[in-house]
């Protein structure tokens, strides 16, 4: 299977719009194999800063290939990228103390000073 996977194999990026499949070259097979030697699907956070680059340079190449209808020859995927888009993170606002209220400690150390 890694063969064919070598020889001609493509690599799934998962889009918004749905998942869209590049070839890379001989020497980038190879590559993309090792790094989905034990994964089918990473995301693009988790990847190497060289293979992210590898990955951004063929989606800027658009050398996009279509997948063969069901029951066609099926062409190998190496692997798959997860385009995960970054959750905004939800801004708390600070919690202020109630302005009428005071601390049940300090009234306690007063009683007992007084004492």
């Amino acid at each position: 299977m890694w063969i064919e996977k070598l020889s001609d194999g493509v690599v799934e990026l998962d889009t918004p719009i749905g998942p869209r499949y590049v070839q890379p070259n001989l020497v980038q097979r190879a590559y993309l194999i090792w790094t989905f030697r034990n994964f089918f699907s990473l995301p693009h956070q988790v990847l190497r800063p060289w293979e992210r680059r590898l990955i951004d340079r063929l989606w800027s190449e658009n050398n996009f290939v279509s997948m063969p209808a069901v029951g066609a020859h099926d062409i190998p995927v190496i692997g798959r990228i997860e385009w995960r888009v970054p959750a905004q993170a939800e801004v708390v606002p600070i919690r202020k103390p109630m302005s009428g209220a005071k601390p049940a400690a300090a009234g306690q150390s007063r009683e007992a000073a007084s004492a």
